[in-house]
Formats: C-alpha cells, structure tokens, sequence
C-alpha cells in the first residue's frame, strides 16, 4: 500500500515538472498562443460551416480562415503602425526645426477665446519670440511626447509580430482543432469527473461572448469613426479609426479620440463640423456601446467595470498588445466559473430572465 502511494507521487510529481517546464517553453509564446486559442474559439462555429462547405477539406478550410485573419487585422494594423511611426518621426523633426529657426506663430483662434484670448495670445508670442525658452520647453514637453508616441508605435508593432504568430498557431489549432477537442475532454474528464462538460461550456460559451463583444463593438465603433472624421475632413483618418478601435477596449477611452477631433475643428474655425463631431461621436460612436455590445454577445455573460478595466491594463502589462483582448477574457472565464461553482448568478443575467420570464 506503501508503496503505491509512493509511486502515486512520483507521479504526480513527474506530471507537474513536465508541466512547468512546457511552460517554461512556451513561455515567450503563452500570448499568441492564448490570442489565437480565443480567436479559434470564437470563430468555431463559423470554420465547421466553411468545413462543411469546402466537403471536409481541413487544412483549406483552415488556411482560408487564417489568411482571413491576415488580411482583416493584421495587414492593416502593420501599415498603421508603420505609417504611425513614420508620422511621429517627421512631426517632431519638423516641430524640432520650427523651435530652432523660430518659425512658430501661435494660431489665430487663440486671441478669439473668451476672457482669455488675449492674455494667452501675448504669453505664447513672447514664449516663440525667446529661443531659450522655446528650446526649455522642448526639452521639457516634446521629447517625453515623442518617447511615449514612440513606445506606443512600438507596443502596436510588437502586437503585429504577435497577432502574426497568432495567425500561424491558429492554422494549426483550426486544422487539428477536433482531436484537440477530444484530447482535451478527456483531461477535463479526469480530472473534473462529471462536472468537466459543465466547465468547458461555460468556457467556450463565456470567450465566445467576450471576443464577440469586445471585437464587434470596436469594429463597430472604428468604422463609425472612420465615416465621421472623414465627413467633418479630419486628417489621418485610418490612424484615429485604429485608436478609436483600440481605445474602445477601455471604458470611455473612445471620447478621447473624437473629443480631440472636435477640438481641432473648433480650433480651425469650423465651430458647425465640430458640432457635428461632437454630436456623431456622442450619439454613434460613443452609443453604438450600448447596443451593439449586448447583441454581439451570445451569453449573458457581463463581465463588471472594474474586472473589465483591470483585464484591459493588465493584459496589456502582461502579454502586450495582444493582452487587451487575452486579459478581460481570462477575467470573464474565472469570473464565469466561480459565479457557477459558488452558485451565484450574475446580476445582470439575472434581471434579464426575470424580465423574460
């Protein structure tokens, strides 16, 4: 008996070395393996249908779902992230030689502002007027600007390399995703008994909710932006639509992209297309979060604000740009399966069935 137990640890002990050591493995991988295992996740139902159509065929089906990827997000998010560092480069050259030659001339809006325009207009004019001041406040305020732009250029690169992995391990997961399935449902089997099945639907249903909600309203919101700015005639609309995806992942982060196009059109003088940016940017893109996230997501599943926020950041921190997707969905699956297993329900799903019932 003794001696069973014994050989039950060496087991046990065998399996978790094994198991620290893949991870330590795959550790520089872990995020574009866990992007492309929600992404695979998410769009399951829509690969058995095109393997349905292409008669069986595997790996055609999951080259076209993989290049599909390619060509919708990371083709894009590669020229905006090239253009969006090429962009830096040259304004802050240009910024750079207008404070050395002193070629810069405040804006004529500013004198117009009320109570403080004239006050304002004076301050800036004599702050040109001395280099030495111009070149301390370069130092102070410029370069910092361009290291953070820079850094941001870089982080959206390096989510680029990573959705591109991602892309690749996909192919794989889509191809071989039925004997993945199986091996997997046996683990879970053994390990959870009669709950396993239980646990795997509340997982795939609750990333398939989150990703639907999370990347439909993004979309949704980048591409009213992109229809806004280009109507108002604000510049560089392809790089505002992707941050306007981007921030749309965080609480209330998309009013910061079209607020300051409203601002640069007011600061032009064109008071009636900043109206109407302000009125597109708080009624469309900015609405378009209450409506379209709740239809996108297929399960009641209602990830809270702070969860949500908390997954954005610190997915960001932890994986990089790929963690803004990565992060609220491992929240939402853990905040899924602890809400089952401790028999609460979510609130808001709650409510739902009492008002449909």
């Amino acid at each position: 008996m003794e001696q069973r137990i014994g050989r039950n640890y060496t087991r046990i002990a065998t399996v978790v070395l094994l198991t620290l050591g893949c991870l330590f493995v795959l550790k520089p991988f872990l995020p574009a393996i866990l992007f492309a295992a929600a992404v695979v996740i998410s769009s399951w139902p829509l690969y058995l249908r095109l393997l349905r159509a292409m008669r069986g065929r595997r790996t055609l089906a999951a080259l076209t779902m993989t290049l599909s990827l390619t060509l919708l997000v990371i083709i894009p998010l590669a020229i905006v992230a090239y253009n969006l560092a090429d962009d830096v480069a040259t304004t802050f050259g240009q910024l750079r030689d207008s404070i050395e030659h002193g070629a810069l001339v405040p804006p004529g809006w500013v004198r117009e502002l009320p109570f403080i325009g004239d006050t304002l207009d004076v301050y800036l004019r004599q702050l040109v007027a001395s280099r030495d001041q111009m070149l301390a406040l370069a130092q102070r305020m410029v370069e910092p600007a361009r290291h953070y732009l820079m850094a941001g250029g870089l982080l959206l690169g390096t989510g680029v390399l990573q959705m591109s992995l991602a892309a690749f391990v996909s192919f794989f997961l889509y191809r071989d995703g039925h004997a993945l399935i199986a091996v997997t449902a046996s683990m879970m089997a053994k390990v959870m008994g009669e709950g396993a099945q239980s646990v795997s639907d509340i997982i795939s249903q609750t990333t398939r909710g989150v990703m639907y909600g999370l990347l439909g309203t993004a979309l949704a919101q980048a591409l009213l932006a992109a229809i806004g700015f280009s109507i108002a005639g604000v510049p560089a609309v392809p790089l505002l639509s992707v941050l306007v995806f981007v921030t749309s992942l965080v609480p209330f982060g998309p009013p910061l992209i079209w607020g300051g196009a409203s601002i640069w059109l007011f600061g032009q003088g064109l008071t009636g297309w900043g109206i109407f940016m302000v009125i597109w940017g708080t009624v469309l893109i900015s609405g378009v979060d209450n409506v379209v996230r709740p239809m996108l997501i297929s399960r009641g599943t209602s990830l809270p604000f702070l969860l949500t926020l908390l997954g954005v950041l610190g997915g960001v921190i932890a994986f990089g740009f790929v963690g803004m997707f990565i992060g609220p969905v491992l929240l939402a699956v853990g905040y899924s399966l602890m809400s089952e297993w401790t028999g609460t329900r979510d609130p808001i799903v709650k409510q739902k069935d009492e008002q449909g019932a």
